[in-house]
């Protein structure tokens, strides 16, 4: 595989852009609550607003992603992980943010994700996570995790999955995209986790311990903004 495949954006070195995600993803509830509340805002004349924006393909993939949450809701967690991790993994293309969005770093709601077939290792993680949770997964199962990737020696993003807070997580990744157990994921080295929370500095390649914060984040704010008012921005 190609260096520009596996890339994703340059790592965030500032530790404050993620702390604001304690209050934001708490406020995030299109995704963060319940499928149902998912379905009331996806609503015909907004799939319809979605079609003109992205194209009958793109409406296609929202409607196979809609399918993928209403008929697994009683699914065991194994397997709800395997199929959202497969439904992202095989649907949607790696593309960077400078090539995709005329962006140095982006962060893609999962609709303008799913409508553009496009986006990188953050846009990936953070589409399974909410989708997970819309799904009825636990959050406090799920973090999002900032690792490096060693073999290219890039910052990059997974989505960790532990049944139990001191078991070893369940890796989902868009470079490897088989689950496998952290333990066997020597070629990332794990830097901090987060979710909604609170976040976790990463000890080893267990969840580590967590720690509070206030901070500001553009980013995860853009992303909560254009997703209530229902905005979609056109990749480049």
């Amino acid at each position: 595989m190609e260096l520009k495949n596996i890339k994703c954006s340059q790592f965030k070195s500032r530790l404050n852009q993620f702390l604001a995600v304690l209050f934001l993803m708490s406020t995030f509830y299109i995704f963060a609550n319940s499928a149902t509340q998912l379905f009331e805002f996806l609503t015909p004349e907004f799939l319809s607003k979605y079609q003109q924006s992205y194209g009958d393909d793109a409406l296609d993939r929202i409607n196979e992603w809609k399918a993928l949450i209403a008929d697994n809701q009683d699914e065991n967690d194994w397997n709800k992980l395997h199929l959202v991790n497969d439904f992202f993994n095989q649907n949607i293309n790696f593309i960077n943010d400078v090539h995709h969005w005329g962006a140095d770093d982006y962060w893609a709601t999962p609709l303008e994700f799913i409508g553009t077939q496009g986006g990188d290792c953050e846009d990936y993680s953070i589409a399974k996570y909410f989708t997970l949770k819309a799904l009825g997964v636990d959050q406090n199962k799920l973090r999002l995790m900032y690792v490096r990737a060693l073999e290219f020696n890039e910052a990059h993003m997974v989505l960790i999955y532990s049944e139990e807070p001191t078991e070893i997580p369940l890796v989902l990744d868009n470079i490897k995209t088989k689950i496998r157990p952290a333990h066997k994921r020597k070629d990332l080295k794990p830097i901090y986790s987060f979710n909604g929370d609170g976040l976790w500095l990463a000890k080893a390649r267990g969840l580590g311990k967590k720690v509070k914060g206030k901070g500001s984040m553009a980013l995860w704010d853009d992303v909560v903004s254009r997703i209530e008012k229902g905005e979609f921005k056109q990749a480049k």
